[in-house]
Order: structure tokens, then C-alpha cells, then sequence
């Protein structure tokens, strides 16, 4: 296949409160990827450009390709926010490429008709998965022209990819760091009632007071909005909306708008100030919990623990909050992206969602009944929610080696993964860590939980390499 690349330079700056360390400049590469690598007719003979991100600033040869396998959402984002792929580049004289998920950023299969109905077929983790063995044996082809050993890493949803592409091709995959990837969970093999209840204990460890008010704060919106307009206008002042509420309906789009909040809050929950998914303070949990115990009422101190996700930089007069949340078949929230409200609809089981009774959040169910529903209507799929069982394993991945799985114990999506070594694989808990905080650049304000995890990674790298040397 043909590869165009545009070596245009791209400058990242990884910042912080205390330093802004300058990030290797990165260039663009576009690689000819297959749309549909299972179907050797229709869309199996034709391609759309594939996005990756790469640089060889610490490339020596003999060394490990270093392969981000990107999730859900534009490459820039993760590479933005990776630091540690670089600093393990310059330590193990690595080549570095980010690889964009197929249906997300500017790696559309069909352009802007991606997302139209006969077109998302296509967004499978099995065809994302092929995406990318397809474009490593590309760069070791045409781009370092030798075949270096490859390890992959991620967050999240890209933790279970660096993962999947270890269980699925370990021909091409040497090894893999898999942090904060839910790997049970979205394969249906563990309860789904644990998210939302890890974000509310992210709260209580801070103060029990904070979701108490919090559950007291959401049943005032919920009077409120059934006081006529004068509710409603008391609901859009509070939260400072730049469409005032009409209707008492609106409440729940408010609800989940909310909630995605507090989501964000406790996943980004990192010990200095980030610019991940919008400006957040350092450690925002805190930040927030002391907004809300300090606030004259208690809706008040919801509406300014909200602020802090949607406005953080302070630079809006008003917030939209349907612009800026979209309800879809993921409770934890979808980034308004078709894309991965899709794939929740198909493959990924995604946590449930909210009751009043067990948690400090209203109540905004979704369960695998509600999302069969809901994704017939509008996709016209129906979940398959046994298939990441057969087809990544599932539980049974005591027979893989050579990745290291990690997760922090303030982080929701702990418990829908590992919590302890399996066989060979290497699992390990960073205390006082939020969402893959393992991947973040070095910081001063790191705890030395996560200090001390990167050695294991680096060290379980250097190991793998060395044994695959010894084998050669």
C-alpha cells in the first residue's frame, strides 16, 4: 500500500503549575489503511488515511519501537498527554508513534459520511486492531526499515487495545503497558454497578459531608425544576446557561449533564493541574468537595463544583449544557462522540448507570435492557455484550505474558479490570493515582507510588527486550 506523509512539525508542550517541559516535536505521517480488512470485496478493496503521530529524536538502531494505540478521541490529545512514552524513548533510544483510532479525529473512513447510517459498520475493535498491525509492518517497511521490537501502551479504552494487540498478534507485539483498561468489564465478566459508586467514594474519602450534600443538592434541582419558571429560571441562573430552561423536563438532561461532572472530576482527579479534558486544578476532588461545603446552599456549591469541568479556565460567561454533554448508551459519558456511543452499542459493555438509592446521584438508569433499546432504535444494532469474551479473552488471560497492568486506587474504573497479578502478567496499584496518572509526564507533585510503578515498567521492558535478544 501507498503511505503519504506530511512531515510537518508539530510542537507539544506537556505544562504544569511548576514546569513546562517541551515535548519531542512530532510529524505526521498518513498511511493507506484497508476499511474493511475481513471482506476481500466492497470496502475490502478500498482504504482512507490513517493518522499517526511518530518521532525518531532518540531512535538508535537495534532499539524498540515504542506504539500508543489510540483510543477514543483525536491523537493529539493522547500524545499531549503521554509524557511517559518519551521519557521511556529517551532512556531506551526508542522510535515513538501514536497511531489514531479508526472513526476519531481525522481518521474517517468515509469523511464527514463516516457517521451516517451503512457507514459505521466498519468501527470494530477487530478492525481498529487490524488497522494497526497493519501500520506497524508499514514502519518497520518503509518508515525505520527494520523490524525493532514493538511495545505498546494506553489508557483506558487504549489500555485494553495495548492489551488486545499483545493477546491477538504477539507475532508483531512484543509486549505492552495496559493502564487503567477495564478489561473485565466491558467484556460483561464483572458487575457493573461499580463506577458510579467509586466516583461518590472519591468524595467521601475527602469529607462524608461532601455526597451528602451532593445527593441533597441534586433533589433541590429536582424541586426546583418542578416549581414552574420560576424554578427553571432560578435552576438557569445557578448554573449560569446561555439557553435558560423552559421546561421541567430539561432537568434530566441537567442530571446528566451534572454527572458527567463529577465523572470527570474523579477520573482527572491527578495532583497538579491538567488540561486534559479542559483546564481542572490539582487535585479537582478536593477542590471541589471545598466549593461545595462552603457554598451558602447546597445547589449552589453544585452548580460551582460543575464550573470547575466546563469552565475551568473561567473564560466563559455562560455554559450550554447541551453542547456540552450528549446522553448516549455510555453512562460515564461519550464525549459527544457518535463514535463511541456506537461502539458502547455493539462490542463495549459499558457500566451502568444511576439510581437515587445507591449513590449521591439522581436517578438516570441504564442497563442492558434500557441500551438494547435504545441502540435498536437508534442504530438499529443490538449489543453483543458476550463477544469480547471470545474474541479478547475475557477473563481467561492467564496464558499471555509480557504486559503490565496498572491502576490507581482512586480511579472509578479500577475494579472493571485487574486488581491482582494474573500468571505471568504483571499488575500494579498506584496509590493515590486517578486515571492512568502512570502515562503523565514526571511531575514534582507525583506520588511516589507512581514513581515507583514507571521503574517496574521500565525495568519490565528492558527485560522483555533482553529476553527477545537472547531468542534472536
Amino acid at each position: 500500500m501507498d503511505s503519504l506523509v506530511n512531515f510537518t512539525t508539530i510542537l507539544l508542550l506537556f505544562c504544569s503549575a511548576i514546569a513546562c517541559a517541551e515535548i519531542p516535536a512530532l510529524k505526521t505521517g498518513h498511511y493507506d489503511q484497508t476499511i474493511d480488512h475481513f471482506n476481500f470485496e466492497g470496502y475490502g478493496k478500498q482504504s482512507y488515511k490513517q493518522r499517526y503521530l511518530f518521532t525518531g529524536q532518540y531512535w538508535k538502531r537495534g532499539s524498540a519501537l515504542l506504539f500508543y494505540t489510540g483510543n477514543e478521541g483525536d491523537i493529539y490529545e493522547f500524545a499531549n498527554n503521554t509524557g511517559l512514552i518519551f521519557e521511556f524513548a529517551k532512556n531506551l533510544s526508542a522510535f515513538v508513534v501514536f497511531a489514531e483510532h479508526r472513526y476519531y479525529g481525522e481518521s474517517l473512513p468515509f469523511g464527514n459520511d463516516s457517521f451516517l447510517p451503512g457507514k459505521l459498520g466498519f468501527l470494530t475493535i477487530e478492525q481498529a486492531m487490524a488497522d494497526y498491525a497493519y501500520l506497524i509492518k508499514y514502519l518497520w517497511k518503509e518508515v525505520i526499515q527494520e523490524k525493532a521490537p514493538v511495545i505498546c501502551f494506553g489508557g483506558s479504552y487504549g489500555g485494553m487495545l495495548s492489551a488486545y494487540m499483545r493477546f491477538k498478534y504477539p507475532n508483531l507485539v512484543l509486549g505492552a503497558i495496559a493502564a487503567s483498561s477495564p478489561i473485565y468489564s466491558v467484556a460483561n465478566q464483572s458487575p457493573q454497578d461499580f463506577f458510579f459508586k467509586d466516583v461518590a467514594k472519591d468524595f467521601e474519602d475527602v469529607n462524608p459531608k461532601c455526597p451528602v450534600l451532593v445527593k441533597s443538592a441534586f433533589n433541590m434541582v429536582g424541586k426546583l425544576a418542578n416549581q414552574g419558571q420560576e424554578g427553571l429560571q432560578k435552576l438557569s441562573q445557578y448554573f449560569k446557561l446561555c439557553k435558560p430552561m423552559v421546561a421541567a423536563n430539561e432537568v434530566y438532561q441537567m442530571y446528566g449533564w451534572v454527572r458527567n461532572s463529577f465523572t470527570s472530576l474523579a477520573m482527572f482527579n491527578y495532583p497538579y493541574p491538567t488540561d486534559f479534558s479542559g483546564y481542572l486544578p490539582a487535585n479537582p476532588v478536593n477542590v471541589s468537595c471545598g466549593l461545595i461545603l462552603n457554598a451558602t446552599d447546597v445547589v449552589e456549591g453544585l452548580a460551582a463544583a460543575n464550573g470547575l469541568v466546563y469552565n475551568g479556565s473561567r473564560d466563559q460567561e455562560c455554559s450550554d449544557m447541551y453542547a456540552e454533554y450528549m446522553p448516549c448508551s455510555d453512562p460515564t459519558g461519550c464525549g459527544n462522540l457518535v463514535s463511541w456511543d456506537y461502539q458502547a452499542c455493539t462490542e463495549v459493555v459499558l457500566p451502568d448507570g444511576t439510581d437515587d438509592s445507591s449513590t449521591m446521584f439522581p436517578d438516570l438508569p441504564m442497563n442492558a435492557a434500557m441500551r438494547k433499546t435504545y441502540c435498536q432504535e437508534k442504530y438499529n444494532v443490538t449489543p453483543k455484550t458476550d463477544w469480547l469474551d471470545i474474541s479478547v479473552w475475557g477473563r481467561d488471560i492467564s496464558q499471555a505474558t509480557n504486559i503490565v497492568f496498572t491502576n490507581g486506587n482512586l480511579d472509578p474504573w479500577r475494579r472493571g479490570g485487574l486488581t491482582e497479578p494474573v500468571g505471568r502478567l504483571e499488575y500494579y496499584l498506584i496509590e493515590g493515582g486517578a486515571h492512568h496518572l502512570d502515562l503523565r509526564g514526571s511531575h514534582p507533585h507525583d506520588p511516589q507510588s507512581v514513581i515507583d510503578v514507571r521503574k517496574k515498567q521500565l525495568a519490565a521492558i528492558k527485560r522483555w527486550l533482553s529476553e527477545r535478544q537472547r531468542l534472536d
